[in-house]
């Protein structure tokens, strides 16, 4: 019998996970995973804070709350076996007034629902004995929230894909997909040259481009994926020490985004950020880059102006703490009152893919559809990195339902 044969498009984290699932599951498979960029994790994956989510914010039942919590424990296990750092440095959510004190207890009851392990609200007190330059009337903490180098398990998943037989092609970007009785084609760019090859199954994993490669083989135009930049400013060297742990705000429900909040990293450095402003290019990490048919399709998109409409002060502000370092830092000293302008540098920033659908709404849980022998990951924000071994549990027994 003749092995079957497929294709991943992505090599972030999400697609390298599912290519190793499927290996696992099927050790006599063709796997093949196609990466555009020179190198894996280029994007969002490479990108992000290197935040282990413990499963604080999600709805009961809905698919980022159980695949978060069976990903945090097989990444957990994973980096133990493949001797990768994993540092459980803890995290509170600091409320600042009684309303946000409130929320806490509500994100308490989720947070348990959701089996997070070790949760409480903990005082004033209790908070500065965690974080002594940390200002708050109370907290929720999670001890086990944790952080770990998204980039170097990327890598290692590559490697298991190379040891257990499959392959991954670097620098081939697919342009188009053809889907005729049970294979698709895949044509594409590899290097510079045309090229294709037939398969019989296929998984997007395309993150930035998840919609627009998923309609290449006949999928609805929505959710749209529409690019938020943010941006970071890092602690200097001497005042690392600010914080010990991850200091986030409380989420408010009126908002779409999180807020300013400062996060160690394993490489030493300390992230405050980010902000959240829409990115005018894909793959656009600064003001200059700028592509007409990202930007077009965006502020185009009926969705998109749905959203703008309803959030437009936050866009507003966003955007001025894009542009003023002092902002952005004030939004920052209302939990660490000691930081000053002189305090941070310039850091790195990242895109976050984010879905919408065509009422204004961002896409809350982890989408995936199917059309025949293709399953694509429509929306898959954080925690997608957190719960990539359990994303790709589910991605590969869709794939593998049918035989």
């Amino acid at each position: 019998m003749t092995a079957r044969r497929y294709a991943v498009i992505g090599g972030g984290i999400l697609g390298t996970a599912v290519a190793r699932q499927l290996l696992q599951q099927r050790p006599d498979a063709q796997v093949t995973v196609l990466e555009k960029e020179p190198v894996l994790a280029a994007h969002q994956t490479g990108r992000n804070s290197g935040v282990v989510h413990a499963g604080l914010y999600y709805a009961p039942g809905s698919l980022k709350a159980t695949l978060c919590r069976r990903g945090v424990e097989l990444l957990h296990a994973y980096c133990r076996v493949r001797g990768l750092p994993y540092d459980e440095r803890g995290k509170v959510l600091v409320a600042r007034n009684g309303a946000e004190e409130a929320r806490l207890g509500d994100i308490a009851t989720r947070a348990r629902a959701n089996g997070v392990p070790g949760v409480r609200i903990i005082d004033r007190d209790e908070l500065r004995e965690l974080e002594p330059h940390v200002e708050g009337t109370a907290a929720l903490h999670s001890p086990h929230t944790a952080i770990v180098d998204y980039g170097a398990v990327t890598r290692a998943f590559a490697d298991d894909i190379g040891a257990a037989g499959g392959s991954v092609r670097t620098g081939f970007e697919v342009t188009g997909l053809t889907r005729s009785g049970g294979e698709t084609l895949v044509t594409g760019r590899e290097h510079g040259e045309e090229t294709w090859e037939v398969f019989d199954a296929v998984i997007i994993c395309a993150g930035l481009h998840a919609d627009r490669v998923a309609k290449l083989a006949g999928d609805d135009d929505d959710p749209r994926i529409v690019p938020f930049r943010g941006e970071y400013y890092l602690l200097k060297p001497d005042k690392r020490d600010l914080v010990r742990g991850l200091v986030y705000p409380v989420p408010d429900p009126r908002y779409p985004f999180l807020g300013v909040h400062l996060t160690p990293r394993i490489d030493g450095e300390v992230m405050v950020g980010p902000n959240a402003v829409l990115a005018l290019a894909r793959e656009g990490y600064g003001w200059g880059a700028v592509s007409p048919r990202d930007l077009g399709e965006a502020v185009g998109y009926r969705g998109f102006r749905s959203f703008a409409r309803q959030h437009w002060r936050t866009g507003v502000s966003e955007m001025l703490g894009s542009v003023s370092t002092r902002r952005f830092v004030a939004e920052a000293r209302k939990y660490v009152p000691e930081l000053t302008i002189g305090d941070v540098v310039p850091g790195p920033s990242g895109i976050r893919a984010q879905a919408l659908d065509p009422d204004g709404s961002l896409v809350d849980d982890f989408r995936i559809t199917r059309r025949g022998s293709v399953v694509a990951v429509r929306n898959a924000p954080s925690p997608a990195a957190t719960s990539s071994l359990a994303i790709a549990e589910h991605v590969v027994s869709l794939v593998l339902e049918d035989g």
